[in-house]
């Protein structure tokens, strides 16, 4: 005799919902673990990940997600074009064009964020400076990220003052992340390209204080003597 079909409830309807959008965040993150260029951590890119999947708050964020995910391989590639632009005569919209519909949402942000890097990589500076600066950071990591991308584009077009500014709010934006002396670092040589001795001195003697394990820490007094001379 047939067994009577178990009534299912919305509450297991709605648990095997996050179960499945947490398995699609667990497959984006498996398939781009990779560490992205420009101080951007892995861990930073898959927490919003998986934030936005297992809240699955935005159609338009699962959307975006789904696309940046069958174009990403061509960034971790290095395609940085490719990426960019797309295949149109494969219907594969490209990290411009992910943007450019679904910006605004979660997921089109994290779109955003690779379209900026990748326009770096490409030497469009002023492209990807634009899309840093509009880059939603929804955590202090991904805001440090974010102005240290600034920065670094700004140092790649000559403007060292700008560059040191913003590097050095990069640093106090995430103090205790992982980049916090790095930053630091190139905020500090920014600002003596930029002539500005005393305060590259200032800065590297905070280094130095700061972040004395890091490899920066050790390698500030050679700058400070340097600068001193």
């Amino acid at each position: 005799m047939l067994q009577p079909k178990k009534k299912i409830t919305k509450r297991q309807l709605k648990e095997d919902a996050l179960i499945t959008s947490y398995a699609k965040a667990r497959a984006f993150y498996d398939a781009h673990k990779r560490t992205i260029s420009m101080s951007i951590t892995a861990v930073a890119v898959v927490t919003i990940a998986l934030v936005v999947y297992v809240k699955n708050r935005q159609e338009n964020s699962e959307s975006a997600l789904a696309r940046l995910g069958a174009i990403a391989t061509y960034y971790d590639n290095g395609q940085y074009q490719l990426a960019v632009s797309g295949i149109p005569e494969r219907n594969l919209p490209g990290l411009a064009a992910i943007v450019e519909e679904f910006g605004g949402s979660p997921g089109g942000e994290i779109a955003r964020f690779y379209l900026a890097d990748a326009y770096y990589q490409l030497g469009q500076y002023d492209q990807a400076l634009s899309h840093f600066e509009n880059f939603s950071a929804p955590n202090p990591t991904l805001e440090a990220s974010r102005l240290s991308g600034i920065a670094a584009c700004h140092e790649a077009l000559g403007h060292y003052g700008d560059a040191a500014e913003h590097f050095e709010r990069a640093s106090a934006v995430d103090s205790d992340g992982a980049l916090a002396a790095e930053n630091l670092n190139h905020a500090a040589r920014n600002y003596a390209l930029a002539g500005d001795r005393e305060k590259a001195i200032q800065l590297y003697q905070r280094v130095k204080k700061d972040y004395p394990a890091s490899s920066f820490g050790r390698d500030a007094e050679r700058f400070i003597a340097e600068l001193s001379v």
